[in-house]
């Protein structure tokens, strides 16, 4: 019974960190290039959406995942033109970008499907399906551990894997790449690398459109991996949490990817503590259960980040010297 327990409480916290260990790395990528980008939160929102109401049409799943492609790639460009071309304020566009996506999913969704703002369920055409079965199944075979292994590591959709080697690859790009090095110093000092004869707002224009495809990424997996059909303001904070994460982790794919598990286990914990009832004290509220991730979040940040410092250069347009 342990080792069943154990087995699926881990299975789950990988499957609902997906969406936020790439929403994390959206916004390393973004913010290590100097841009701040509160938007993670709408970009994911309006990518899921795109998926859900593209997949609901077409019946396709390749359409699906191209329609929260080329919706995050668009927000993530309009992001640049508004704050690195036009040097606008880029904690207003992120929450503008946010505040955007909420109302506008909910009045095309009633407008497209007259379902409250929902779509239709997507057929598992559509969805996502679960990698290395026949493996799990061997793995389970194993004694002792066996069955924990399988539940936890097998039978996952080819995001959540994705995901774990996106972390990898974030961290060879920033960190051993000329690219990442020139990324890095747009968002440490900008003005050193113009004078190195490197475009600076390219720069930060690539990385947004990284942030823009992982953007969507997240938001398919909401629809695509998790749930059946788009729900009004179905992440619930996670693009938030995403940022907490990568704040946590002080600006390292491999730190956010830590927090972002942290998370994920928090949340997947409260979904196994519903319906239990603690001896003298009798059923614990569900409102109680489902702040749980959050509070914790709030505390985490708040008791135990230490000194995070962020990129010298984060939120500030760059103007070229004349």
């Amino acid at each position: 019974m342990d080792e069943l327990l154990i087995g699926t409480l881990l299975g789950s916290t990988l499957r609902v960190s997906v969406p936020l260990i790439l929403c994390a790395l959206a916004g390393v990528l973004c913010e290590r290039a100097g841009v701040i980008d509160l938007g993670l939160e709408g970009k994911m929102l309006l990518t899921a959406f795109a998926a859900a109401a593209v997949g609901s049409f077409t019946q396709s799943l390749p359409l699906a995942l191209l329609a929260a492609l080329g919706v995050g790639i668009a927000l993530s460009m309009l992001h640049g033109y508004a704050c690195v071309t036009h040097r606008g304020d880029q904690v207003v566009l992120g929450m503008a970008i946010t505040m955007t996506a909420a109302g506008l999913t909910v009045v095309l969704g009633i407008a497209w499907f007259a379902q409250g703002g929902q779509t239709p369920p997507l057929p598992d055409t559509v969805r996502l399906s679960p990698w290395f079965v026949e493996a799990g199944q061997a793995v389970a075979t194993v004694p002792v551990v066996g069955r924990a292994l399988s539940l936890a590591f097998f039978g996952h959709t080819w995001l959540v894997y994705l995901a774990l080697a996106l972390v990898a690859g974030v961290w060879w790009l920033l960190y051993r790449t000329r690219f990442g090095l020139r990324l890095r110093a747009a968002g440490e000092n900008p003005a050193m690398v113009d004078a190195a004869g490197v475009s600076v707002l390219g720069l930060r224009y690539q990385a947004l459109a990284l942030n823009g495809v992982l953007c969507a990424l997240a938001g398919a997996s909401l629809v695509l991996a998790q749930n059946p059909s788009f729900i009004p303001n179905m992440t619930a904070g996670r693009g938030y949490m995403a940022l907490a994460a990568m704040i946590f982790g002080k600006w390292h794919p491999v730190g956010a990817l830590l927090a972002c598990l942290l998370f994920g286990f928090l949340d997947a914990v409260s979904i196994r503590l519903q319906g239990v009832v603690i001896p003298g004290l009798g059923e614990v509220p569900v409102q109680a259960i489902q702040a749980l991730p959050y509070v914790l979040t709030v505390v985490l940040l708040a008791g135990f980040i230490g000194r995070a410092y962020a990129p010298a250069a984060l939120g500030r347009p760059y103007v070229k010297e004349r």
